[in-house]
C-alpha cells in the first residue's frame, strides 16, 4: 500500500471518527415545523404620545429585529408585522425565551460622547441626568438631548458630565465579542464607518492631550453608561478604524451587546410590562407546524427512496455501485455533522433536500464510472485499477467546475441574503463539502480497494466496469443526430416556455404566507384536540392549506392567508362542532416574511450568483459556455413556475428552496456536458496541430526527393463543433440518465408517500429533475453550437471565411 493511500485512508478514519462523535454528542437545532419553539408579540410605541407609529417606522423596527435574531444564532426564525404596530417573532427551539426578548426588546440607543469634567455641586440642578433629558426630549420634542450636556454615573460610581454626542450607532459598521490577551473578562471590538472614524479620531485625539477625567471617553447604551475609558495614546496621536469597549463582561453579555450594535438601534420604542398588560411583550410556546404523522410519513418515504437509489445503483454499477454506496453513508454521516456542529436549524423542507442531496451525491460517482467504462473498453489489457485511475482523473474537471458554480452561489446566498434563503446556502455549501469528500477521497479508496482483487481482475463482470452499459451501446448503434435538430428542440422550449409565462399570466401565482402574510387565530377550545385532528377538520371546512399548531394552555394557534371575517367564522364553527365551544384568545393580522427588503435582498444575492456562476464558466470555457447554461436553466425554472401556476399549487418558502436546488441541478448537469464538449473540441485541435507538423515534416522530405507535396495533400477533414458536441451529449448522456433514475426514486418516494407538507416540494423538483435532464440534451447543446457559430472567436467562422470556395484541396 503506497504512502499516499495510507495518508488518505488515516485522514478519511480521523474525519469520520469526528464526525460519529459531533454526530452522537450535539443535540440538533429543529425548526419550528419539527419541534415548534417560542413566540414573541411585541407592541411598538410612537415618539409622538397619543399617536400610532407610521407604517414605514414599524418595517424599520421589523429590519432591526430580524438582524438581531440572526446575531442571537437562530436560524430559520420568523419576523413579520401584526396589524399596525405589532411584531410577531417565532423562535425554533429557543428554550428561555425571556433571555432572547431581553436582547431583542431594547432600543440600543448607542453614543459615544467625551467626558468634560467632574460632577460637582455647582452641576446640580443644571445638568440633568442623561436618561431625564432624553425623555424630557422624546415628551415635549422642545429640547436636543444630543446636543446637551449631561450626567451619568460610570462603572465605578463616579458622576460625570459628559458633552454632546460624537457618533452615534449608525456610525459602526460592525462588532465582535472578544476575550483579550491574558484577560479573564471579555470586550466587544467595534469598527467605525469613514465618517465614525474621523469622528472618534478628533474626539481621541482631544482626550490624550486632556486631565483626568476629561481624558476619557463615554460610550451610552440607552443613555445608560456601558464604559468610559482612559485614552492612553500620546498627546497628538489619535484612534481610528475601530476601538474595544470594555468593562466587566462576561462572555454571554459581551456576546448581546455585540448583537445590539451589530445590529443596530430601534427608531421606536418597544412597549414593556410598565407601559400596561394590553401591550406588553407577550411570551407563548408554540407546538410544530406539522404534524407527528406527516413528520413520520415523509422520513419513511425518505427512508425508501434512498435505499430504492442504492439498489439501483448497486444494479447497474455492482461491486464498485455497492463501494459508491457505502461512501454515501459516509456522506450522510458528514454531513449532519457539520449541520449540528456549526449549529444550523433543521426543518423538514431541509432534511428532505438533505435526503434528496444524498441522490444527487452520486452523480460524482456516476460520472467517474462512465469515464472509467470508456477507459477499459479502450485498453482492457492496461486492467480495472487503471482504468478507475483514469476515470477519476479525466472526471476531475467536471466535478471541480460543477460544485465551484455550486459554492460560488451558496457563498453569495449566505453573506448577501437572509432568512430561509441563506439557511439553504448554508446547507448547500455543507452538502457539497461533503459531497467532494466522499466522491473523490472516501469513494476512491473503496473502488480502488475492491479493483485491486485478483479474483476481481479474473471476472471484470463483478466489477460494474467491463461493459459500458445498454444505453450506450444502444446509443452506439443508432448514433442519434441531436443537434443538427436544434431547430426543433429550440422551438419546442419556447413553445413550452410561452405556455408556462401563459399560465402565470392569466392564472397568476398562488403565492403563499410568507410572500402575501395572512391571519393568525388562537382559540380555546372546551375539549382538548390534537394537532393533528385539528388540522384535518380545518383542512375539511375548506382550508386546506391552513397551517395548524398547539399553543400554550392547549390553545390551538391556526394561520391561513388574508381571510375574511365570514371565513374565519367557518374555521371556527367547524371547531365548535368537533370540540364543543371554541374561543378567540386572540386574532392578528400578519404581514410577509419574505417580503420587503428580506425580499429584494434574496433576489439580489440569487442574480449576483448566477452571474458569478456565468463568470466562471466564461473563465474555465467561454462566454458562449456561460450564456447557453444561464437559458438552459432558465427555461427549467420558468416551466416549473408555469406548471405550479397552471395547477395553482403555492409558491411560498419551501418553493423558493426547491427553486433554488433545480437551479443548482440544470447547472451541474450543464457543467458535465460543456467538460466533455471542451475536451473533445481541444482535442481535435491538438490533432490538427499533429498532422500539420506531420504534413510539414512529409513535405520537407519529399522535397529532397523531388516529389511536390503539399499541406492540404496530408490532411484529413476535421470535425465541426456541432459534430463534437454531438458526440459530447451522446458520450455523457449515460450518466445523466442513470443520475436521473437515482434521483428520481428518492423524488417519487418523497411525492407519493410524503404526505401534504412534502408533496409540493417533491413534485417541484421532480419537474425540475425532468425538465433539467431534457434541457441539459436537448437545449444547451444546441444553444451552445449557436452561440459558437456566430462568436467572432469561432474557429469554424475563421475556417469559412479564410478558405477559398474555388479551392476544392485537390493538386494536380
Amino acid at each position: 500500500m503506497s504512502r499516499g493511500i495510507i495518508l488518505r485512508l488515516l485522514f478519511v478514519v480521523a474525519l469520520l471518527a469526528a464526525c460519529a462523535a459531533a454526530a452522537w454528542k450535539i443535540e440538533p437545532r429543529l425548526g419550528i415545523d419539527l419541534e415548534g419553539g417560542s413566540q414573541i408579540t411585541l407592541t411598538v410605541l410612537s415618539d409622538q404620545a397619543g399617536e400610532d407609529p407610521t407604517a414605514g417606522e414599524v418595517d424599520q423596527v421589523v429590519e432591526v429585529l430580524r438582524q438581531r435574531v440572526d446575531g442571537l444564532g437562530v436560524s430559520e426564525s420568523t419576523v413579520v408585522r401584526s396589524g399596525s404596530n405589532r411584531i410577531i417573532i417565532e423562535l425554533p427551539g429557543v428554550e428561555n425565551p425571556d433571555e432572547a426578548l431581553e436582547v431583542l426588546g431594547q432600543t440600543a440607543q448607542l453614543e459615544v460622547r467625551p467626558v468634560v469634567r467632574a460632577f460637582s455641586q455647582a452641576d446640580t440642578g443644571t445638568v440633568p441626568e442623561c436618561a431625564d433629558a432624553a425623555a424630557a426630549a422624546r415628551e415635549d420634542g422642545s429640547a436636543d438631548a444630543e446636543a446637551q450636556e449631561c450626567a451619568v454615573t460610570d462603572e465605578q460610581g463616579q458622576a460625570l458630565v459628559v458633552g454632546p454626542v460624537a457618533l452615534k450607532g449608525n456610525d459602526i459598521t460592525g462588532a465582535a465579542a472578544e476575550q483579550p490577551q491574558n484577560q479573564v473578562d471579555w470586550a466587544v471590538t467595534v469598527d467605525f464607518s469613514g465618517a465614525g472614524s474621523d469622528a472618534f479620531g478628533e474626539l481621541s485625539k482631544a482626550a490624550a492631550c486632556a486631565q483626568n477625567p476629561a481624558n476619557r471617553i463615554a460610550i451610552l447604551l440607552d443613555d445608560e453608561p456601558i464604559s468610559s475609558p482612559e485614552v492612553t495614546i500620546p498627546c497628538g496621536g489619535s484612534i481610528t478604524g475601530s476601538t474595544q469597549i470594555t468593562g466587566s463582561f462576561s462572555q454571554a453579555e459581551a456576546d448581546d451587546l455585540a448583537v445590539l450594535i451589530e445590529g443596530g438601534s430601534l427608531p421606536l420604542r418597544i412597549a414593556g410590562e410598565a407601559d400596561g398588560q394590553d401591550i406588553a411583550p407577550d411570551v407563548r410556546t408554540i407546538g410544530p407546524t406539522l404534524g407527528n404523522s406527516a413528520i413520520k410519513s415523509s422520513a419513511e418515504a425518505g427512508i425508501i427512496g434512498v435505499a430504492l437509489t442504492g439498489l439501483f445503483v448497486i444494479f447497474v454499477y455492482r461491486l464498485v455501485g455497492l463501494m459508491a454506496t457505502l461512501a454515501l453513508a459516509t456522506y450522510a454521516l458528514i454531513s449532519y455533522a457539520m449541520l449540528v456542529f456549526l449549529g444550523a436549524t433543521l426543518t423538514l423542507p431541509g432534511l428532505a433536500g438533505f435526503v434528496l442531496a444524498i441522490g444527487l451525491a452520486i452523480d460524482a460517482n456516476v460520472l467517474v464510472f462512465e469515464r472509467a467504462r470508456e477507459e477499459f473498453a479502450a485498453n482492457r489489457a492496461a486492467g480495472l485499477r487503471r482504468a478507475l485511475q483514469v476515470g477519476f482523473n479525466k472526471a476531475f474537471t467536471a466535478i471541480l467546475d460543477s460544485n465551484v458554480t455550486t459554492l460560488l452561489a451558496a457563498i453569495l446566498l449566505v453573506f448577501l441574503a437572509s432568512g430561509p434563503v441563506q439557511g439553504f446556502g448554508v446547507t448547500l455549501i455543507i452538502g457539497t463539502v461533503a459531497s467532494m469528500i466522499s466522491a473523490l477521497v472516501i469513494a476512491r479508496i473503496l473502488t480502488t480497494a475492491a479493483v485491486s482483487s485478483r479474483w476481481v481482475n479474473r471476472n471484470p463482470k463483478v466489477t460494474g466496469l467491463a461493459s459500458v452499459g445498454r444505453v450506450r451501446l444502444w446509443l452506439e448503434r443508432k448514433n442519434p443526430r441531436l443537434i443538427q435538430r436544434r431547430k426543433v428542440f429550440v422551438l419546442g422550449s419556447l413553445t413550452a416556455c410561452i405556455i408556462a409565462v401563459a399560465g402565470i399570466a392569466t392564472q397568476g401565482l398562488n403565492l403563499g404566507l410568507e410572500f402575501t402574510g395572512g391571519r393568525n387565530v388562537i382559540y380555546a377550545t372546551e375539549q382538548s384536540i390534537t394537532p393533528d385532528r385539528a388540522r384535518e377538520v380545518i383542512a375539511d371546512a375548506g382550508f386546506p392549506e391552513a397551517v395548524v399548531q398547539s399553543a400554550d394552555a392547549g390553545d390551538i394557534s391556526v394561520r391561513t392567508g388574508r381571510i375574511s371575517d365570514a371565513e374565519e367564522g367557518q374555521i371556527r364553527e367547524a371547531l365548535d362542532q368537533e370540540v364543543g365551544v371554541s374561543e378567540v384568545v386572540s386574532d392578528d393580522s400578519l404581514g410577509a416574511a419574505l417580503g420587503g427588503e428580506l425580499f429584494r435582498n434574496a433576489i439580489i444575492a440569487l442574480v449576483l450568483a448566477l452571474l458569478a456562476q456565468m463568470i466562471y464558466l466564461a473563465i474555465r470555457f467561454k462566454w458562449t459556455f456561460g450564456v447557453a447554461a444561464a437559458l438552459a436553466m432558465a427555461n427549467d425554472v420558468v416551466l416549473v413556475v408555469g406548471i405550479f401556476a397552471w395547477l395553482g399549487k403555492p409558491i411560498d418558502g419551501v418553493f423558493l428552496a426547491a427553486a433554488l436546488t433545480i437551479i443548482g441541478l440544470s447547472i451541474n448537469d450543464t457543467i458535465v456536458v460543456f467538460d466533455r464538449v471542451r475536451e473533445k473540441w481541444w482535442a481535435t485541435g491538438q490533432a490538427r496541430k499533429d498532422r500539420l507538423a506531420a504534413a510539414a515534416e512529409a513535405d520537407a522530405k519529399a522535397a529532397e526527393g523531388g516529389t511536390v507535396l503539399t499541406k492540404k495533400a496530408a490532411e484529413v477533414e476535421d470535425p465541426n463543433f456541432v459534430d463534437v458536441t454531438n458526440q459530447a451529449v451522446l458520450e455523457t448522456l449515460p450518466r445523466t440518465v442513470n443520475t436521473g433514475i437515482g434521483s428520481i426514486f428518492i423524488l417519487a418516494a418523497l411525492t407519493i408517500l410524503g404526505g401534504d407538507s412534502l408533496q409540493d416540494f417533491a413534485l417541484a423538483l421532480l419537474l425540475g429533475l425532468l425538465f433539467g435532464t431534457a434541457s441539459t440534451t436537448l437545449l444547451a447543446g444546441p444553444l451552445l453550437t449557436y452561440f459558437n457559430q456566430r462568436s467572432p472567436f469561432s474557429r469554424d467562422k475563421k475556417e469559412r471565411a479564410t478558405r477559398d470556395p474555388n479551392d476544392s484541396g485537390a493538386v494536380v
